[in-house]
């Protein structure tokens, strides 16, 4: 979908329903004051509604089902709604040491003929060029292709992912989990973790 045709109006016009420890979970509201193209930070962060999950520290918890909501009285927020009646969709317990950063970011690519077109940028630590893009699902099949079968990238957003590269560029930094440090879930739940994520990044 183009950035251009994302109905944004459908996120406005949304009334927030969030329940249990979810309501003053300020991990769910994202700051957007550093943006300086609001909307097209807006249209942005819909691209990738429900299609990469979310990691809250505070409460240990993965949200897989959830809406992105832009307060009208808040213009400058972002809110993360998970869906109240799909408690099976969220994993608790899920302790914050098991989440790290990887530096890698997700930006759009707004020279390609498709504007809808994401690209992978990947750190590179010899050469020239600091980074590599790579379109999104290629550069992330590329990089669990060459990760032990056991221990894939299985990327989460955390709240401070959100960012501005620049002053037009909105980008998505990723996280991921480490399943071999997640203790206290039993091997059903674990394997619904590494189950749900990589099927979200099938559709990236």
């Amino acid at each position: 979908m183009a950035l251009s045709r994302v109905n944004l109006s459908q996120a406005f016009d949304l009334e927030p329903v969030i329940a249990g420890d979810d309501i003053d979970n300020s991990d769910l509201v994202w700051n957007l004051d550093q943006f300086k193209q609001q909307k097209l930070a807006q249209e942005f962060a819909l691209q990738f509604e429900n299609r990469l999950c979310i990691y809250s520290a505070s409460v240990a918890k993965i949200y897989t089902n959830y809406n992105v909501f832009f307060p009208k009285e808040e213009n400058r927020q972002l809110v993360i709604l998970p869906n109240p009646f799909a408690f099976h969709d969220i994993f608790q317990e899920v302790p914050e040491v098991a989440v790290k950063p990887t530096g890698l970011m997700i930006i759009p690519d707004y020279y390609s003929a498709k504007k809808q077109k994401m690209m992978l940028r990947i750190p590179l630590r010899q050469g020239n060029e600091p980074y590599r893009f790579i379109p999104l699902n290629k550069g992330l099949k590329l990089i669990n292709s060459r990760r032990p079968p056991d221990q894939p990238l299985l990327p989460l957003l955390v709240k401070g992912d959100f960012r501005e590269l620049d002053e037009g560029t909105p980008s998505l930094h990723l996280h991921s989990i480490n399943l071999n440090k997640v203790s206290g879930l039993s091997p059903m739940e674990i394997a619904g973790i590494r189950s749900v994520i990589l099927a979200k990044m099938d559709c990236l």
